[in-house]
């Protein structure tokens, strides 16, 4: 027997499709929904469907916007001469918040990862060599994750870049200011030491 109304346990099942939403926090989102007002509730599922109906990937750098291209692309305060190349669309955002990039953008989607069947043509890597034959392209930043799938798709874009005569260079890794050198394990140490520079 269910312990929930129906509707109630649709919407808990809803909010435990979100990555990090547990049972627990299903429910207290659930409950919160019904507390609040029809109002909210409407406005809560039209946000949710213009999301759907409005977001399209920038058909140059494949960010999700509202508009094509987006207001990375079509600025003419960035230059074109420098592309940062992320992940996902979440990471353009973590590189816009140092307020220094004045370059744009290339989302991947992705990251390679044969354990789990994501391969080159599995990423967005197609429309990156496009943009290249432009001929105005300095430098790609590789900004993939530092993990084993970001580490691996940073080489692998460093090999096929490269060869095209652009100057391909992998964000600075190492230990988060703030922190002590004592809590950096043996791989965070190894890259800021590797990503030294003279002062």
């Amino acid at each position: 027997m269910n312990d929930y109304a129906e509707p109630i346990a649709a919407l808990i099942e809803e909010f435990r499709r979100f990555p990090g939403i547990g049972q627990k926090t299903a429910q207290r989102m659930a409950y919160n929904v019904l507390r609040r007002s029809r109002q909210d509730a409407e406005r809560l599922s039209r946000a949710i469907l213009d999301v759907k109906d409005k977001i399209r990937y920038c058909s140059v750098c494949n960010n999700f916007s509202d508009r094509d291209p987006c207001q990375y692309c079509d600025s003419p305060g960035r230059s074109a001469e420098v592309i940062c190349v992320v992940e996902e669309p979440k990471d353009v955002l973590a590189v816009e918040k140092t307020r220094e990039f004045q370059g744009q953008y290339h989302v991947l989607h992705g990251a390679l990862s044969p354990i789990n069947g994501i391969g080159p043509d599995d990423l967005k890597i197609k429309n990156l060599l496009e943009r290249l034959r432009s001929g105005c392209v300095r430098e790609i930043i590789v900004a993939t994750n530092p993990n084993v799938e970001g580490e691996a798709t940073a080489i692998y874009l460093a090999q096929l870049l490269k060869p095209l005569g652009v100057k391909v260079s992998r964000i600075a890794l190492g230990v988060p200011v703030g922190s002590d050198l004592e809590f950096a394990d043996e791989v965070t140490m190894s890259k800021a030491l590797e990503g030294r520079r003279e002062i």
